[in-house]
């Protein structure tokens, strides 16, 4: 598929998904022969709005399987585990993604097309989600502590209210990209797409004079009558002269 064809698609998509036409976006990613991470995707967390938790981790899988140093596809799949009580595979993959991270206390996703940060206390808290449901309370706690000392930007008092939660031995629910956050296609590339037409088409203009063969411009219509009328009496010239 051509390169153009598929940004077509993949942007057509993003349209659907911004009217909440999650079938729509489904339907238009699922004409891409060829995905790359980001639409597979973007495919996943158009099931996840549906509540298809396995094909949305079926398209996560895809993702990875495409990019395997993409840390917000192990986030988002170790909370998509989460929700299908699949904690060991989700403390994997969380512990992915803390390695994918890179040291860094955020990544910003928005260069790729994704509107959106990951930061590092985000993947312990997801991390402490998984021991809860595993029964391991002591390490949700030694997760949650590191994360109080993270006073970044968009972690508000998620932290100190986990860990009360922890305490109290209640079961922290997963943190999710935020349903309609997609890859999004450059801008630029979409605004070539479309291709304008400086030159026009060309328009055919008939003449209201009747019998008029004149096909040029109209102030050259007198001179091309002059010429023409010279050559006629020069043939006619021509044909009367006697023979000597």
């Amino acid at each position: 598929m051509p390169y153009t064809e598929l940004l077509r698609l993949w942007n057509e998509s993003v349209q659907a998904v911004d009217a909440n036409d999650w079938e729509g976006a489904l339907a238009k990613l699922q004409q891409i022969p060829e995905q790359t991470s980001r639409t597979h995707f973007n495919a996943a967390s158009a099931h996840l709005a549906l509540g298809q938790l396995d094909m949305a981790l079926r398209c996560l899988d895809l993702t990875i399987a495409k990019d395997e140093r993409l840390a917000v596809a192990f986030f988002q799949r170790a909370a998509v585990m989460l929700q299908m009580n699949r904690s060991e595979e989700a403390l994997s993959d969380c512990i992915w993604a803390q390695e994918h991270m890179r040291g860094n206390a955020v990544i910003d996703y928005r260069q790729l097309g994704l509107r959106y940060k990951l930061y590092y206390w985000q993947i312990l808290y997801n991390t402490a989600a998984a021991y809860c449901r595993m029964g391991q309370w002591e390490s949700a706690m030694d997760k949650l502590l590191p994360a109080t000392q993270d006073r970044g930007q968009g972690r508000g008092g998620n932290i100190e209210v986990a860990l009360k939660s922890v305490e109290r031995r209640e079961v922290l629910d997963p943190l999710l990209v935020p349903v309609g956050s997609v890859f999004r296609p450059r801008k630029q590339e979409i605004e070539q797409l479309h291709q304008r037409d400086f030159l026009g088409k060309a328009k055919v203009i008939s003449s209201m004079i009747p019998n008029d063969d004149f096909g040029g411009f109209e102030p050259l219509r007198q001179q091309v009558s002059v010429i023409r009328t010279s050559l006629y009496l020069m043939r006619l010239q021509s044909v009367t002269e006697p023979m000597f």
